[in-house]
């Protein structure tokens, strides 16, 4: 049975991304989709909260949030986008490279991640790419592009 998503303001609520992403605790890290075009854009927030398990040591005396979590955040939103086409086989898509991912400020507790992420290519329904950016009260954080690959 096929998951009946809102229209309302092309939001998605935690509930609808739970539905769509394979990801679960500790890794499901976008709490709401703002915006989306199926198969082409997605915007999504992270609320980056001081409970969350990496900061008991990344770092107890200065938490900032982990690179890797803020690319893998910006990987869920374009997971987002790639999940929802039409035309591509259903399946798990992982990871398959990184781009230019540049860090530009610390994320810390108590921000909230804004994170838009573009759809580039697909290619031969395996391969897909999404420029990614995420901002935080309005300054870039970090940006680079994301590839994916279904697989078998």
């Amino acid at each position: 049975m096929e998951q009946q998503l809102s229209t309302e303001n092309n939001q998605l609520s935690s509930e609808e991304i739970l539905g769509l992403l394979p990801h679960r605790f500790p890794f499901a890290l976008i709490d709401r989709v703002i915006e989306h075009v199926p198969g082409k854009k997605a915007v999504g927030l992270k609320n980056v909260t001081i409970n969350e398990p990496q900061f008991q040591g990344h770092f107890p005396e200065r938490p900032l949030m982990p690179g890797v979590l803020i690319v893998e955040s910006m990987a869920q939103v374009g997971g987002i986008i790639v999940i929802q086409m039409p035309d591509l086989p259903k399946g798990l898509f992982v990871f398959a490279g990184i781009n230019n991912v540049k860090f530009r400020r610390p994320v810390v507790p108590g921000d909230q991640l804004v994170i838009t992420c573009e759809l580039l290519s697909i290619k031969r329904q395996r391969f897909g790419k999404v420029k990614g950016e995420a901002h935080v009260d309005g300054k870039l954080v970090c940006s680079g592009e994301l590839m994916f690959s279904l697989v078998d």
